[in-house]
């Protein structure tokens, strides 16, 4: 089921779809981060990224636990937006100033995820589920955080590492 799809007629088809793409999303993400944690050279960014496969596998949790309550079936359909930015970092991990290539990347990647679970955040009060509306906060909570963690390590030290290389 496409976004333009005629799969998608009502507002709870659209809410399922926009779940079902950020449970797409989170299951590619917990694919990319280890190779991330493999690649960086900074062991706070590294425990970072660990830190952040753990939460997204508890994010997946979540997920399913919403589809239960819509008494849907844990599925995901492709999110091209995701598997693009994921395209991206890989493609970032292998240039030189690689730390600062893996923070915007992931930062990328937050900034997605932060928009998707926002969305999913209104929706879901719009149609009375302020039950899902809270299991939903707990992840964007997460996801801002992981968010601000990113960019105090970058303006603290990884983006000035990076612009001290000359090529």
């Amino acid at each position: 089921m496409g976004l333009f799809s005629k799969d998608i007629v009502t507002f709870d088809d659209l809410f399922l779809h926009q779940l079902q793409d950020v449970y797409y999303a989170e299951n590619q993400i917990t694919k990319a981060l280890p190779k991330m944690v493999d690649k960086t050279t900074v062991s706070a960014l590294k425990q970072g990224f660990e830190m952040h496969l753990r939460e997204a596998e508890g994010q997946i949790a979540r997920l399913k636990r919403i589809l239960d309550l819509l008494v849907e079936k844990a599925k995901a359909v492709t999110c091209p937006a995701i598997d693009g930015i994921i395209k991206e970092a890989n493609e970032i991990a292998d240039k030189v100033v690689l730390d600062a290539g893996l923070i915007a990347s992931a930062q990328a990647v937050e900034h997605y995820e932060i928009a998707r679970y926002g969305t999913l955040i209104a929706w879901a009060n719009q149609v009375g589920r302020t039950d899902i509306a809270a299991i939903l906060k707990e992840t964007l909570d997460e996801e801002y955080a992981t968010d601000d963690k990113l960019t105090a390590m970058a303006t603290s030290s990884v983006n000035a590492k990076a612009d001290a290389v000359t090529a």
